[in-house]
């Protein structure tokens, strides 16, 4: 078969990150293009791949590709998006999809009338850790979960000049922006919501227009519970990047400085001991070629891709409504988000 020709939009960081695993899917997918509106950055991609040409205007590379990925600044992602779905290309986009509901309903409306697939880049989906995490939780090996805690702790500044310091370029602060990816983990582990809350503050990072620093709690069917902390704002960190899930008959744990799932249980005889095993052992924070491997597979065969559109509304949406809860200080009601709207 075929390699896919690819196009990259935007060179800057997360692309950076993207262009690097390339190469482990080099049977599959070519770099054809690389594109930045800065021609250095693209030039500098484009050097690493043989045979990718670089460009500075997205809207001359149609001929040289089949595929896109956007990583580009979040309130560019709704037109660019849009273009290449009117031009039949597929797409794997960056999250968040677009920065308002508005926005992504044109675009989930768009991909509808294209043969084209539409996959947002939730990556987090693809890591071995939290597949298998949800494997393991689907199969009940540990009991019902009841709770699910997520931590993600980072320093991350931006420069009074740099794009992502603009709430509205950003569409919200640090829960919008990084958070999405783990409240569709969530959504992905526990259902339905039903209620919640969010905190947030700008305190410790003030070069954040909104929440440098996110605390949000999520009840689901059933009355299961769900958390999420992050912040950009760690001068330090002993959670870093850690997901908890406790279940009615022990509890799986991934810390992913260390890339170990951990089954922990209290065995109660003649003494109490906890046991823990290790499930899982991986290294790797993100695993983007698994993503890009998922996206080839759904352009090949015509799958509906795993996070797809639609499902990254529905967790754009509880945001935006966690949002609008927490400026008039009430806990939001989650129910009703459109979470079979617009299924097929």
């Amino acid at each position: 078969m075929a390699r896919v020709r690819l196009g990259l939009i935007g060179c800057g960081h997360m692309a950076r990150q993207h262009a690097g695993r390339f190469n482990r899917l080099s049977d599959r997918v070519s770099l054809t293009v690389a594109v930045d509106k800065y021609e250095e950055r693209a030039e500098s991609v484009a050097g690493d791949f043989e045979g990718c040409r670089a460009f500075t205007d997205y809207k001359k590379i149609l001929d040289e590709v089949d595929a896109v990925l956007i990583a580009l600044p979040h309130h560019d992602h709704h037109l660019t998006a849009k273009f290449f779905l009117n031009a039949g290309k597929h797409i794997l986009l960056e999250k968040p999809m677009a920065n308002n509901d508005e926005d992504c309903v044109d675009l989930i409306n768009s991909a509808a009338t294209s043969s084209s697939v539409f996959m947002i880049a939730y990556v987090m989906r693809y890591h071995p850790l939290v597949v298998r995490m949800k494997e393991l939780l689907d199969q009940k090996a540990y009991g019902d979960v009841f709770q699910m805690s997520i931590w993600t702790e980072q320093l991350t500044k931006f420069g009074p000049d740099y794009w992502g310091s603009s709430a509205r370029k950003l569409g919200g602060g640090q829960f919008f922006s990084h958070g999405c990816h783990y409240v569709d983990i969530l959504l992905w582990f526990l259902g339905r919501p039903v209620r919640g809350s969010h905190l947030g503050t700008n305190f410790g990072t003030p070069w954040m227009e909104e929440e440098g620093t996110s605390n949000v709690v999520i009840e689901f069917a059933g009355g299961k519970l769900g958390y999420h902390f992050g912040t950009w704002g760690a001068r330090g960190t002993k959670l870093g990047y850690s997901f908890q899930a406790h279940c009615t008959e022990g509890m799986l744990e991934i810390n992913f400085q260390t890339g170990k799932l951990l089954g922990h249980k209290n065995v109660r005889g003649e003494t109490v001991r906890d046991e823990t095993e290790v499930l899982l052992n991986v290294q790797g924070r993100k695993f983007t070629e698994n993503e890009l491997a998922h996206f080839l597979d759904c352009v090949e065969t015509g799958a509906r891709p795993l996070t797809d559109a639609p499902g990254s509304l529905q967790g754009l949406r509880l945001i935006w409504r966690l949002y609008e809860a927490e400026k008039k200080r009430l806990v939001a009601d989650l129910r009703g988000l459109g979470l079979d709207e617009y299924q097929q």
